[in-house]
Formats: structure tokens, sequence, C-alpha cells
């Protein structure tokens, strides 16, 4: 079992944070499919701006715990109040990004920027562990570059500057989302380090999860692409890990349920019209194996009511339900 500072995590398979996909509603669905932990979108560290909407949705707790809020920034004081005020606001963990490789983030000298520097790791590190008494995990990159693949240094220095966990993408920053990720660093980092070790990157199903465990041996898996769209894959994963035996994959009549249900809990979430804007990326992600010649995307991206993308919903499985289970089948 997981054990982050006092918690122990449920299951070895987590969800990772992603902007402008792990909100309140999603962590809620793969918290029911079996997310041994769920951590939120990153807020950025500066608090005076934390007075927008965004700011305020993404900072919403789930009820389960431990609550898990991630920030991101360059100035290790700004970092450390951030982390202060998300403790007093219910965060039971406090995760620092060090892993997006998004230009509008690393061009602060934030996210994965921040493996250029290891100085600045260590004074970030430092200071927002101190600022707080509950955990602070920490999620990096493999390097900066391939030629500069410094993830073992700076995971040792996270050890000791005191990080209860590490998440480690399978990339550099400058590999962004392109080609395959390695698991090598990540089996160095993790013969390196006692703490937790969660890999990242690439994981699509529970054969891999499997794979990536034994191959690196980390503790566990922490799963963000693979989930779009597919939030079972916890369920999944679990099944696998403790039985050896491939769940049945979700039948039609799951995903429709999982659909309506997920669709309708953005449309209270974020009010209906930008409801509507979130739902369209989570329908194509559910329907990205099976809309290949229907036309349903675009049809449901010119939806303009929650009612109308529910009932679109609805007869899309009526029309195509039979034809997606047989070649489920």
């Amino acid at each position: 079992m997981i054990q982050i500072g006092p918690h122990k995590l449920p299951a070895r398979a987590v969800l990772a944070p992603m902007a402008g996909i792990t909100d309140l509603p999603f962590r809620r669905l793969c918290r029911q499919f079996g997310a041994g932990l769920t951590v939120s979108e990153m807020v950025i560290s500066d608090t005076q701006l934390w007075h927008t909407r965004k700011s305020h949705l993404r900072l919403a707790h789930d009820d389960n715990t431990p609550r898990a809020v991630q920030i991101a920034g360059a100035e290790p004081a700004m970092m450390a109040e951030a982390a202060r005020s998300c403790m007093e606001m219910g965060a039971d963990i406090i995760d620092i990004n060090m892993g997006c490789p998004a230009k509008k983030v690393c061009k602060r000298a934030a996210g994965s920027a921040l493996l250029k520097e290891p100085e600045l790791v260590e004074q970030i590190l430092k200071a927002v562990i101190a600022a707080v008494d509950i955990p602070v995990t920490l999620k990096i990159r493999t390097g900066w570059s391939p030629d500069q693949r410094n993830g073992l240094a700076i995971a040792e220095l996270a050890q000791d500057c005191g990080i209860s966990s590490l998440a480690v993408h399978g990339r550099t920053r400058q590999c962004r989302y392109l080609g395959m990720a390695e698991y090598d660093t990540i089996a160095a980092i993790k013969q390196a380090i006692s703490i937790p070790v969660f890999a990242n990157g690439d994981i699509t199903s529970a054969e891999q999860a499997k794979y990536v465990l034994d191959y690196t041996g980390a503790d566990g898996v922490m799963i963000g692409r693979g989930a779009q769209g597919k939030p079972w894959l916890f369920r999944e994963i679990a099944s696998y890990l403790n039985t050896g035996i491939l769940a049945p994959a979700a039948t039609t009549a799951e995903v429709q349920a999982v659909m309506l249900s997920h669709l309708s809990a953005l449309h209270h979430f974020y009010g209906e019209q930008n409801g509507l804007r979130i739902a369209r990326k989570h329908c194509a992600w559910y329907l990205q194996e099976h809309d290949a010649n229907t036309g349903f995307r675009s049809e449901f991206n010119r939806l303009e009511s929650a009612s109308a993308q529910l009932d679109a919903v609805h007869r899309y499985f009526e029309q195509h339900g039979q034809t997606l289970q047989d070649a489920a089948a």
C-alpha cells in the first residue's frame, strides 16, 4: 500500500493533474472507478489572481480525501504562500508542478523549465515544505532535454528536501508529448530514493500499467491522457494488478450511462454555456474509438443547450449501441 504522509492510498493507479481536464466532475468520476488519488488542475502561485471564476473552480475540493492541489510557479515565497492558502482551504496534500512542458508555463520559468535550475528547485521545495504541515509531493520529467536528463539528481534533491512522493513523466521537457516515453530513468530514480515513486507516460491499458510497474519498480502509476474518455481504466488496472485477470471491458450501456452522468455534471459545475464547451471535448474522447463514420461529433459540437447534448447522446446509442457492442465483443 502506498503511503503519502499519513494518507494510505487504496490503489496503485492515480490520476495525473491536467489543466482543463481534471476538474471536479472528472476527478469524482475517476475516484468512482478506483483511482487511488486525484490531483486538482494546476493553479498559479500568485494568490492575488485567485479571485477569478476559473481559479475558484480549479480550487474546488472533492468530497473524498486526501484532497490534493497542484500549484505552479517559480518564486519560492509566492509558492509557499500559495501552499499555505491551499492548506487553509482544506487541501490535504500540496503537489508542486515541475513537469508541465507548456510554453506559457515554461516561459515564466515554471513547470519543467525549473529542471534547468536545481538551486531554484531546492529553494522552492524547502520554502513550500516549511510553509505547511501537510505532505508535499512533486511532479517532474526526466530532464530538460535528452542531453540534459537530470531527473535522477532532481529526485535525490527532492527526497533530501522532504518531498513525500515523486511522480516522473518519462519524457524530457524538450520532448513535450512526442515520441515514446522512456522508463529507464524512472527505474534509476526508484532505485536511488526511498519515497514513493509514480511512473507516468503512455500508460493506456492495464497491461501497460503492469509492464511499467515491473520494469521500473515504481510504487504506482500516474494516468493522464489514458483516462480521457476511459475513466474505467482505473478499475481495469486494479483488477489486473490484483488478480492477473483483465476485467471485462465497459459495456455499451455503461459507456452511455457514464457519458450522460459526466456531461450532466459538467453542465451543473460550469453552468450551461461553459459546460457545453467542456462537454464537447469529453464527448469526443469517449467516442474516439467508435465514431469514425457517423459524423456525430460534428453534429454534437453545434448543439447549443444541455438538454440537446444529452438527447443527442441518447439517440446516438439508440442508433449505434448494438453495433458498438458487437464490435467490442
